[in-house]
C-alpha cells in the first residue's frame, strides 16, 4: 500500500497517507439487510426490494414473491406456503433470474410521430399472417425476442426501411392525403381530445386510415416489376397517418380505451395503434412504466393472443398466455425466455393486480392467411409460472380470468361458429330460429330468418329475387364490352378498367377500392368469366345474414360474419317502378332522386347520384336488403353501379360497409329525405337510438 491507488508501475512511487485508508472486509462477511415485517395498517408501498431469491430468512423478516420458499422447502420439492391467504397461486418453484426494469432505451409499444420510432416498428405482427385484401404479401417476418442489443435493433430498422418503400405512389397520393384527412377534419385535432377521445374520433380515425390503405392498394394494384419491395399498404397508410398526426388516444393509460368498445373488430394491426387499444404494431405485449414509492416500474396495459406462442384459452373467460421472446430466428436456436420487457410488465401487473386489455386474434375465414383481432374487454392476471414448452425451453405463462360483467366478445365468436356447425352435423342450434334458409337456396348461403323477441313468425309474404328487375333499361351510349377471357386484370387496357378510371374497383375479396360516383361493372355481352373481379355486386351473397326480430323497430338484418370496411353486403334488389308511381304506404321504397346526408365514406366533393332517377320497390319482390333499417349514424352506405351492354344501361344499387362490423351487429343505412317539391309520405319517428339521431325519418 506504499504506493498510490491509480498511479502507473514506471512512475516514481510517493508515499500515501495512511491514515485516510479504510479498512475493507470481504463482501461474505456482512449481514445482509433484511425488510421488516410490514404492519397490515400501513399504507401500501412496493412490493419489490432486493432480497436473496432463496432464504432461510431471519427471524422477523417475511418472505414476499418470488421468494416464498426456504432453501429445505426447494430441496425437497414441496410447494411454497405464502405467508398470508392470496386470492390467487403460484405453482412454480422456478426461481426467476431477472427481475429487473428496463432501461428507457428499451420500452416495447412506445410509438411517438418521429420517423424514427415509426420506423423501428413496422413488422409483420407476431403471429406470421399476412394482413391484406387478399394480395400476396411477401413482406419479411422479423420475430422480436428478449436479447436483442441495441445494434441488432439498429440492423433491423434499416433492412425494413428498405423494404417498405415499394413504389413511387407516395407523390401520387400526396393530394389524396391531404383532402382525405381535411375531410375528416384530421388535420389539426385538439390535442386535449387526441390524449382523451371518443367514438366519433376513433371511428374518424380508423375510416381515413382505411379509405388511405385501400387507395394505396389501388395504385399499388396496377404497378408491375416491383422487384425488391413487398406491398405492405396497411404499413404505408399507418405510417403516413402516424406522421400526419391522424390518431386517437395518444395517451397510454390502463383500462378502457374511450371511443373503443368491447367486440369490436380490427383486420390490421396498425388500426389498433392508431386509436390507442395497443401500440405496438407486432409486440404481442403493451406496457408503460409507472411510478410507485418514488420508482418506476413496468405495468402491462394490453396484450394480443394471435397464435404466435402457445396461447391456450377457448373457453371465453380464461387465457393462458405465452410471454414473448425465445423464439428462433435468423438462424438462431430457440432459447429460454427472459424476464425483461414485456414479461417482466405482466409479472409486475399480476402483483399490482392492474386491468389488462387482451384483444383475440382469430382466423379469418374469408382470407386464408388473414387475422381478425376482437376486442374482448378486461382480464386480471391470476397467476404465472415457467414450464418446458414443445421446443424444450422455458416459457412464462400467465393466468388471465375475464372480469364479471361485461359484454361478450369473444364467447359470441365461439357459439357463432357452433350454429355454422349444425350443418355439418355438430355445433348447437340457433335459438329463436323460424326458418333456416329465408332465401329457399336462391343463394350461395342460407339466411336465417329469427324471432327471439316474441312469437311472430315472420314477416308479410314476399317473392325472393338476388337481383333488380326492370320493365324498361335505360338507353346506353354506343359502349364498348371487354373480352377478357380470364377475367378483368389490373394494368390492362380493357374498356371496362378505363370506365373506372384505369382501376379495377374491387379486391378479389370483394371490397370496394374505387372513390368514383359511380362503379362500372361488366355488362352481359362482355365476355370475362361470372367471377371477374369487376362483377362482384352480381355473384350474390357471401356473408352469412340474418334476418332477425328488433325489440321495437320490426325486423333488421345483421350479419353471423365480421364485415370489412368497404366489403359489399348485397344490392338492394326489387323492381324498378316509375318515379310518379310510388305508393307512399310502401315500406319497402328505395328513391335515388332523395336528398341524403353527406355520409364520410370518401374524399370526394359530389354525392353518389344516377344519371337517371332510379326508384325501386321491394315490397313484393326483393332481397335481404329490404329488411335494412334506416338510421341517422348508418354504418352502411349505398353506391350507384351501372351495367351496360352496347345499347342498353341497367342501374343497380350496392349496399357496402362504411366500417369494420363486428358480428350481430344491425345493418343500417340512411333512407334519406324526399324533396319538397314532390310531397312525400308523412314523417315517422326515428328509434336509432344514435347520438344523431334527428327524431324522424321519411
Amino acid at each position: 500500500m506504499e504506493q498510490a491507488f491509480g498511479a502507473d508501475s514506471d512512475s516514481v512511487p510517493v508515499p500515501a497517507d495512511k491514515t485516510k485508508i479504510l479498512i475493507v472486509k470481504p463482501l461474505r462477511c456482512l449481514v445482509p439487510i433484511f425488510p421488516s415485517p410490514q404492519d397490515p395498517s400501513a399504507p401500501p408501498s412496493s412490493q419489490y426490494a432486493s432480497v436473496p431469491p432463496t432464504g432461510p430468512f431471519p427471524p422477523g423478516a417475511a418472505p414476499f414473491f418470488p421468494f416464498f420458499a426456504s432453501n429445505v422447502s426447494q430441496k425437497q420439492g414441496s410447494e411454497p406456503q405464502p405467508p398470508h391467504p392470496r386470492p390467487y397461486t403460484i405453482p412454480s418453484p422456478v426461481p426467476l433470474n431477472s427481475f429487473r426494469t428496463p432501461g428507457s432505451d428499451v420500452k416495447n409499444g412506445d410509438i411517438g410521430t418521429s420517423k424514427k420510432s415509426i420506423r423501428s416498428r413496422m413488422y409483420v405482427d407476431e403471429d406470421g399472417y399476412s394482413q391484406s385484401d387478399g394480395y400476396d404479401n411477401s413482406y419479411g417476418k422479423d420475430m422480436e425476442t428478449g436479447s436483442e442489443v441495441d445494434d441488432k435493433r439498429r440492423a433491423t430498422r434499416k433492412k425494413v426501411k428498405s423494404t417498405i418503400a415499394v413504389s413511387n405512389s407516395d407523390i401520387d397520393i400526396d393530394s389524396f392525403v391531404t383532402h382525405l384527412l381535411e375531410s375528416f377534419n384530421l388535420l389539426d385535432v385538439d390535442s386535449f381530445r387526441q390524449c382523451d377521445s371518443d367514438k366519433e374520433l376513433a371511428d374518424r380515425v380508423l375510416m381515413a386510415y382505411n379509405l388511405l390503405r385501400r387507395k394505396i392498394t389501388q395504385l399499388d394494384d396496377t404497378k408491375e416489376g416491383m422487384t425488391g419491395s413487398a406491398k405492405r399498404p396497411d404499413l404505408r397508410a399507418g405510417t403516413i397517418c402516424m406522421s400526419k398526426g391522424a390518431r386517437a388516444n395518444i395517451k397510454k393509460r390502463v383500462g378502457p380505451v374511450p371511443g373503443v368498445e368491447i367486440g369490436d373488430i380490427f383486420f390490421f394491426r396498425f388500426e389498433m395503434c392508431l386509436v390507442g387499444l395497443h401500440a405496438p404494431s407486432m409486440a404481442g405485449i403493451d406496457y408503460m412504466s409507472v411510478k410507485f414509492s418514488g420508482s418506476e416500474e413496468p405495468v402491462a396495459v394490453s396484450i394480443v393472443s394471435a397464435g404466435g406462442y402457445e396461447d391456450e384459452g377457448d373457453d371465453g373467460d380464461v387465457l393462458i398466455y405465452s410471454g414473448q421472446g425465445g423464439v428462433s430466428s435468423r438462424g438462431k436456436p430457440q432459447s429460454d425466455q427472459l424476464l425483461i420487457r414485456g414479461n417482466l410488465a405482466l409479472e409486475k401487473s399480476l402483483h399490482r393486480g392492474n386491468e389488462v386489455r387482451v384483444i383475440r386474434g382469430l382466423k379469418d375465414y374469408q382470407h386464408t392467411t388473414g387475422k381478425v383481432y376482437v376486442y374482448d374487454g378486461l382480464y386480471r392476471i391470476h397467476e404465472s409460472w415457467i414450464e418446458k414448452g414443445k421446443s424444450g425451453c422455458n416459457v412464462f405463462k400467465y393466468k388471465l380470468v375475464r372480469i364479471a360483467g361485461q359484454p361478450s366478445a369473444f364467447t359470441l365468436w365461439k357459439s357463432i361458429q357452433q350454429w355454422k356447425d349444425v350443418g355439418n352435423g355438430g355445433g348447437l342450434t340457433r335459438a329463436g330460429v323460424i326458418l333456416p334458409d329465408l332465401t329457399s337456396g336462391a343463394e350461395k348461403v342460407p339466411v336465417s330468418l329469427v324471432n327471439d323477441v316474441d312469437n311472430e313468425k315472420g314477416p308479410a309474404y314476399f317473392t325472393y329475387s338476388r337481383s333488380l328487375k326492370y320493365r324498361n333499361p335505360f338507353p346506353s351510349t354506343q359502349s364498348l364490352s371487354c373480352s377478357c377471357a380470364n377475367g378483368c386484370q389490373p394494368g390492362y387496357n380493357c374498356p371496362c378498367i378505363e370506365k373506372n378510371g384505369g382501376y379495377i374497383p374491387y379486391t378479389p375479396l370483394g371490397v370496394l377500392l374505387s372513390h368514383n360516383t359511380v362503379i362500372h361493372e361488366c355488362g352481359s355481352s362482355c365476355r370475362c368469366p361470372p367471377n371477374c373481379r369487376n362483377r362482384i355486386s352480381q355473384a350474390g351473397l357471401k356473408l352469412r345474414l340474418e334476418v332477425f326480430k328488433t325489440r321495437d323497430r320490426g325486423w333488421g338484418l345483421r350479419s353471423w360474419d365480421p364485415i370489412r370496411s368497404g366489403a359489399f353486403i348485397c344490392e338492394y334488389a326489387g323492381v324498378v317502378i316509375e318515379e310518379n308511381g310510388i305508393d307512399y304506404d310502401d315500406n319497402y321504397i328505395f328513391d335515388a332522386t332523395r336528398s341524403f346526408d353527406a355520409v364520410e365514406t370518401s374524399p370526394r366533393d359530389e354525392a353518389a347520384k344516377f344519371p337517371y332517377p332510379l326508384v325501386i320497390s321491394a315490397k313484393n319482390e326483393g332481397n335481404v336488403g329490404r329488411f335494412m333499417n334506416h338510421s341517422c349514424s348508418p354504418n352502411v352506405y349505398w353506391q350507384p353501379v351501372i351495367r351496360e351492354n352496347q345499347y342498353e344501361s341497367y342501374f343497380h344499387v350496392g349496399l357496402y360497409a362504411i366500417k369494420h362490423i363486428p358480428p350481430m351487429q344491425e345493418l343500417t343505412f340512411n333512407y334519406g329525405i324526399v324533396q319538397a317539391d314532390k310531397g312525400g309520405p308523412h314523417r315517422k319517428n326515428c328509434l336509432c337510438g344514435s347520438a344523431r339521431c334527428k327524431g324522424t325519418f321519411c
